[in-house]
This record gives structure tokens, sequence and C-alpha cells, in this order.
């Protein structure tokens, strides 16, 4: 018989999971206000009171959301970045790790990433957590591109925390634009523009005489 011999922890686990996947989803097609919290606890096969339990109410559910969706990068870009032996791949990494599109998590993950924040901007709490995460996300970044220009033999332009700063800016930017308009934002052209926030010269094309 289903959960029988499981502990009430992974009970537990199992719900919380469930929530989360059902919010993403419903989130991300639907938008958050669109969405009650009843409709998330259908669609997990959960109650209205377990939701509350374990979130408190859909501003927890967007909270925990948001924490997950930024340490999932992290951790997919990380897993990327140790097979590419070169500079001009470890950028390109970084751009897909922003716009992956897999089938597992493809477009409800990127349409939850915009309408995430969305809300926070409006609500302070949302926005001291996504705040906090992103400082995760340039501290980390800042390591790396130091890592680099030691690696590659290239001067930062600017301290490596303003330039982290700077790149995930440009990121989040063209991902924007990607959305309307995937074509306009092929990864050399985003590998380029980060070429030019690290002061570097552009790539040379394939074939070309340097």
């Amino acid at each position: 018989m289903p959960g029988v011999g499981r502990t009430q922890e992974e009970r537990r686990a199992e719900t919380h999971a469930l929530l989360l996947n059902a919010a993403a989803e419903l989130f991300a097609q639907q938008g958050f206000h669109a969405t009650s919290a009843e409709a998330v606890a259908t669609a997990a096969d959960r109650t209205t009171g377990a939701l509350y339990n374990h979130f408190g109410g859909k501003e927890g559910l967007l909270v925990a959301l948001l924490e997950r969706w930024i340490d999932q990068t992290i951790v997919d870009i990380a897993a990327s970045l140790e097979g590419e032996t070169d500079l001009d791949g470890r950028l390109g990494t970084l751009w897909d790790g922003v716009i992956r599109r897999d089938s597992e998590s493809g477009d409800a993950w990127l349409l939850l990433e915009f309408e995430l924040w969305l809300h926070a901007v409006r609500d302070p709490e949302l926005s001291l957590v996504g705040a906090q995460r992103f400082e995760v996300m340039r501290t980390g970044l800042a390591g790396g591109l130091t890592d680099w220009s030691v690696e590659f033999g290239f001067e930062l332009p600017a301290p490596p925390e303003e330039l982290a700063a700077q790149v995930i800016a440009l990121l989040l930017g063209a991902a924007f634009q990607f959305r309307l308009d995937p074509a306009a934002f092929p990864q050399p052209v985003v590998v380029s523009g980060l070429r030019r926030v690290l002061g570097l010269p552009a790539p040379v094309p394939t074939g070309a005489t340097p």
C-alpha cells in the first residue's frame, strides 16, 4: 500500500515537494494573483490546511520557489562549468544556465522567474529574500571571475563584485528580450556582450584569422 513504512518526515517532505511543484506550474501558467491557495492544494492532491502548515500561504510558496530556483540555477551552472575549458565556453554556459529549456523545467520555470520578480518588487518580505539570494549569486560569480582572470591571463577592468553585478544584469536583461525574440539573442551575441563587460575583445569567428 502507498505510504506504508514511510516515516512522518518522508511524508512531510513529499507533501512539501508536491505543493512546490504544483505552485510552480500554476503560478507560471496563470500568474500569482490569479492562482488561489485552494487551486495549488488541489493540483498537489493535498489539503489547503497542509499548504498553510508548510508555507503559511501563497507568499510563503513564492519565497520557497524563489530560493529553489536560484539554488538550482547555481547548481546547474556550476556543474556545467566543470566541463568547459575555455573562457567563451564558460561565458556561454552562464547564458545557457539562465535560459535553460529542458523537458522538466523549461518554459514553466522561465515564466515563473518573471512572476516571482514581479511580486518580489511589491512585497517587502519577498524582496528581501530575493535580494539576499542575488547577493549570494554575485558573491559566487565574483569569485569565479577572479579565478578566470588568473587562469586565462586577463585583468579585470573593475572590482569583481561590481563586474559580477553587471554580468548578472546583462544576462537577465538579455533573457527578458530573449523571451519575446529568441532569434535576436543567440549565444554568440550574449558572449560578445559579456566579453565587453570584462574588457575583452570580441571573440574571433570560427575559421577567421586572428
